[in-house]
């Protein structure tokens, strides 16, 4: 099969293709800059987790879109998890962990778990299990979870974790970020 020689809606230019490192000339692309490949990385549409526990007796927990399903046997999912956070290593020791699959309507609380500033859960219904993970109320899927292997994942951890529950709230529709604004889907015809 012919690959054509540019994407079919990428307007062609006099000075040739160009690639998220700029022009593309004879010695291929240069080095990627961060800024263009996080816009290219939010050309994948994904859903957002809440993750949390209590921690000291008071829900410690941050938002994540890199969130991936990874087994049916044994049932695991990962998330990725920058190496700058501080809110991770409290959650990291946590006996189990709660993941909220976020639901439309959610943004603004997305924003705020992903906020490094102020109260996250402030005014946001959750609830906690017996064993303290914390879930947030009107999600789309509840999950709950062990943290699993750790690995390196350059500036972010790659964390696996082993599912021991789990909760689909059916007809519940999930929250999509992509190009860093929240959208709606919409079924096909």
């Amino acid at each position: 099969m012919a690959t054509p020689a540019h994407h079919p809606t990428e307007p062609t230019s006099p000075a040739g293709p160009t690639s998220l490192a700029g022009p593309v000339g004879p010695a291929g692309p240069t080095e990627l800059d961060a800024g263009a490949l996080r816009q290219a990385f939010g050309a994948y549409p994904t859903g957002v987790v809440a993750i949390g526990a209590l921690r000291g007796g008071e829900p410690v927990g941050f938002a994540a879109s890199s969130f991936v399903s990874i087994s049916l046997e044994p049932p695991m999912v990962a998330i990725s998890v920058a190496r700058t956070s501080t809110t991770w290593p409290r959650l990291a020791e946590a006996p189990v962990l709660g993941l909220s699959v976020l639901s439309r309507g959610q943004g603004a609380l997305c924003r705020k778990l992903a906020s490094r500033a102020g109260d996250r859960f402030d005014g946001t219904p959750w609830r906690a299990t017996a064993d303290d993970a914390v879930l947030i109320h009107d999600a789309a899927l509840w999950l709950t979870a062990r943290v699993g292997p750790v690995y390196d994942g350059g500036d972010h951890e790659i964390v696996l974790l082993e599912l021991l529950t789990a909760e689909l709230f059916p007809g519940v529709e999930p929250l999509v970020f992509h190009t860093s604004q929240f959208r709606e889907l919409t079924p096909h015809a």
